[in-house]
């Protein structure tokens, strides 16, 4: 029998993770983190404690089963970790990777609470990156049924529905209004942080299961969501578009070229490779000194990118403290070291324009921390009488996105104020057979957390189309029950007609 372990008897420090040394990779964009080898997973497996009450996994949006798949790499069966992965998690290599795991799992780690917490999502990525290497892909027994099922948006919330479904025997299509699959992970996390390879190895897992993907297709415009269900044959549909109209700061000197969102700027960087130009003829203005406001992990890529496509200066305006700052600590970190200049408590007031219509600077005003918001975060007010005027050709807005308003202009489903589609708490929408989830519901939120949604989407639809739920089992015996079947149930029978 293995000996207990104990906060004393683990490794004490967290094992590292090998990256590319700032100053080389601030000039290309191959990813920074190198991953843990064998020995590296194993030491650091090695360090879960195997807690009795899991907190790691009620801090995980699915439900990760995270003891369980680390104690299979400490055993040396990598097969096992990923079959436990995947029971919950379709993209392991894409959540390891980009999800914030020290606000979820690792945030609760009990190792956290003496030493640094174990470091779940890197094991995770180990895992996922390892059956990529070998091929390993978990296809069930899928008994076909009747029904066809329409999916709008291939990001994460829609991947995990599309998957769901079709494990349940239905003729899945997604619909992706870009020409490659894969939505925000695909336009919006740039191959630095997320290589395209281990996105497009995810999603040939889906075509694997049978779903089906149409690209250049925008739902809203070439057809509707009405029309998916009545003239399309659609039994049911879900609605996973996320949340990707950008939000500018409506000050003076907006519209001046040399404006753009952070948005506009990866997706043609990232999804239409202008960062191999002239290999591609994408066009997007490549700034000297650019200055990127807000200081989220979107303002972080964006700023990195421009790093890579040029720039000699880049600078992060942020309205408050960099302990208010929404973006990942090893974000900011990496930022800083590939040579990102920070400009905490400065606020944008006006963009200045060099008369010919373009960009030249912007007018700021310090701030200080006064009592807090809605948020939580300490409300920044303008100091008076401290504007200054800062230089810059090139200025990124990154603070945050809205929901796109196509689905709403050109449907029947109930939206909130906000302009996000209005859900019941099974994620049913005011129209019968359609179900949302993801951004487009909540607003910005996280890869897992989407992946989620979509699963949990997954599970109404089934119900709705009457398909039996094979990851929960029969009731257990009792007064309602006959031959450990609910008595709800024992009307299905599958005939075959000879």
């Amino acid at each position: 029998m293995a000996k207990k372990k104990t906060i004393r008897t683990i490794p004490q420090e967290r094992t590292p993770m090998r990256e590319q040394d700032a100053q080389a990779r601030a000039k290309n964009f191959e990813e920074v983190a190198c991953g843990y080898n064998v020995e590296e997973a194993s030491r650091e497996a090695d360090r879960c404690l195997m807690c009795p009450d899991e907190p790691c996994i009620s801090g995980c949006p699915v439900g990760i089963n995270i003891p369980g798949f680390i104690q299979k790499i400490t055993e040396r069966n990598l097969r096992g970790a990923y079959d436990i992965l995947t029971d919950t998690n379709l993209l392991p290599s894409i959540c390891g990777r980009v999800c914030p795991q020290e606000n979820q799992c690792e945030g609760v780690c009990t190792v956290g609470d003496s030493l640094e917490a174990v470091a779940i999502g890197r094991l995770e990525r180990f895992v996922g990156d390892t059956a990529i290497r070998e091929g390993w892909i978990n296809i069930p027994y899928i008994q076909p049924t009747r029904f066809k099922v329409g999916v709008v948006g291939s990001g994460p919330a829609g991947m995990a529905c599309a998957a769901d479904m079709a494990k349940a025997g239905c003729d899945v299509t997604v619909y992706e209004a870009f020409h490659e699959p894969g939505g925000v992970l695909k336009y919006g996390i740039p191959d630095f942080r997320l290589p395209n390879t281990v996105i497009d190895a995810e999603i040939d897992k889906l075509r694997t299961l049978g779903v089906k993907f149409e690209c250049n297709t925008l739902v809203g415009r070439l057809f509707t969501v009405e029309q998916m269900l009545d003239e399309m044959g659609y039994d049911a549909v879900f609605v996973g578009v996320g949340a990707g109209y950008p939000t500018m700061l409506n000050i003076p000197g907006d519209s001046l070229n040399g404006v753009l969102s952070a948005n506009e700027l990866l997706t043609r960087c990232n999804l239409m490779r202008a960062r191999d130009f002239p290999n591609f003829d994408t066009p997007l203005p490549i700034g000297k000194r650019v200055a990127v406001v807000g200081a989220g992990n979107t303002a972080m890529d964006a700023m990195r990118v421009s790093l890579r496509l040029g720039a000699e200066k880049v600078y992060c305006i942020y309205r408050r403290s960099r302990t208010e700052a929404p973006a990942r600590a090893e974000e900011v970190h990496h930022a800083q070291e590939e040579g990102v200049e920070f400009h905490w408590l400065t606020n944008p007031v006006e963009v200045l324009g060099d008369g010919s219509g373009s960009v030249r600077g912007m007018r700021c005003v310090k701030m200080e921390l006064g009592e807090p918001d809605e948020s939580g975060r300490r409300r920044p007010v303008p100091v008076a009488g401290s504007e200054f005027d800062f230089e810059a050709d090139l200025i990124v807005y990154a603070i945050g996105t809205n929901a796109n308003p196509i689905m709403g202009q050109t449907s029947k489903l109930k939206l909130n104020k906000w302009g996000y589609i209005a859900t019941n708490d099974s994620l049913a929408t005011s129209v019968a057979g359609v179900f949302a989830g993801g951004d487009i519901v909540t607003g910005a939120a996280t890869v897992i957390e989407a992946m989620g949604a979509g699963r949990k989407a997954a599970r109404s639809m089934k119900a709705y189309l009457g398909i039996r739920d094979t990851s929960h089992g029969y009731h257990e015996a009792g007064a309602n029950t006959f031959f450990g079947i609910d008595a709800s149930e024992r009307n299905f029978a599958r005939v075959r007609v000879v």
